[in-house]
């Protein structure tokens, strides 16, 4: 994302004497970040994302910025004339992919979340956790700048919900904005820039981060090295669940959501200067997960 989009004293009402929905509301999104929006049923949160996502416009106030904005809406249409496979080429070739670029990229996402097996079945036949994995790859197909995810991972099976948690690091550490809505209060813990509340109409910023819920499921503890007194850069820390300094002078381990452990050694292995990645092995909460990874060498690298 090139540049901030911003809501400006935003409000939205649906007729012309219908109760405001939203009033009053002050958003600033920069490129690079990710922004939790919470609330309980009905404030007004998926009509908070839909303005962002130009799919409705305000009733009053401002909206400035255009980025290259996907949307996986909260309920996802699956009575269409298509296959997934088709549906998701058509998709790319609307967003100006040429058709064979398009097709490569349907294939792409479907494998990578796990629907490739339903690639040539009609969409009216997907079950709901199909359908919802080709909501979030129609999303993803021209790399957005801007991606706002409504419940994105509801109905996603494991291995899908954790491949989501890894595009949204592998979206923000490449400059995109992602906005994400979910009713788990533990997903992407601790990773959001900034948390705000939808309430009463408006939108209050979260500012008190303690208590909140730790990330769960396997980790990677990562030992890198870097200059004397230097911190890890802060793209690594930002997806890091904890970390200590080593003795060594530099040092530090990192204990990181697998989900994201491509993002943090990415993060540390271009960083200027580069930080030496010691070791990569299960941290605390992997000890007794059969699904973590043996330890790499030191001279092995991210995927």
């Amino acid at each position: 994302m090139q540049s901030d989009l911003r809501l400006e004293n935003v409000g939205r009402r649906y007729g012309i004497r219908g109760p405001w929905v939203l009033r009053g509301v002050h958003l600033t999104l920069t490129p690079g970040t990710l922004t939790r929006i919470e609330g309980p049923n009905g404030t007004g949160k998926s009509t908070l994302l839909r303005l962002l996502a130009r799919i409705d416009t305000p009733t009053e106030g401002t909206l400035t910025g255009h980025p290259r904005t996907a949307y996986v809406p909260e309920r996802f249409p699956t009575a269409l004339p298509f296959t997934a496979h088709a549906y998701l080429t058509h998709l790319g070739a609307v967003h100006g992919l040429p058709r064979t670029a398009a097709a490569r990229a349907a294939d792409e996402w479907l494998e990578r979340l796990g629907a490739a097996a339903y690639a040539r079945t009609p969409m009216a036949q997907l079950s709901k956790g199909s359908s919802q994995k080709v909501a979030v790859a129609q999303a993803l197909l021209a790399d957005p700048e801007l991606l706002v995810l409504d419940e994105a991972w509801t109905g996603l099976d494991t291995a899908a919900r954790a491949e989501l948690e890894r595009v949204v690091a592998e979206r923000t550490a490449s400059g995109a904005s992602v906005v994400f809505v979910d009713h788990d209060p533990g997903r992407l813990a601790g990773a959001p820039d900034a948390t705000y509340t939808v309430t009463e109409g408006g939108l209050d910023i979260r500012t008190a981060q303690a208590g909140s819920p730790e990330p769960v499921g396997p980790h990677l503890a990562v030992e890198a090295q870097g200059p004397p007194g230097a911190e890890p850069p802060a793209e690594a820390l930002k997806w890091t669940a904890s970390r200590t300094e080593t003795v060594t002078p530099g040092g530090h381990r990192l204990t990181v959501p697998l989900t994201h452990s491509d993002v943090v050694l990415r993060a540390l292995l271009t960083a200027r200067p580069p930080w030496h990645v010691v070791s990569v092995g299960p941290g605390t909460a992997a000890l007794n997960d059969t699904t973590a990874p043996a330890p790499l060498t030191t001279d092995e690298s991210p995927r």
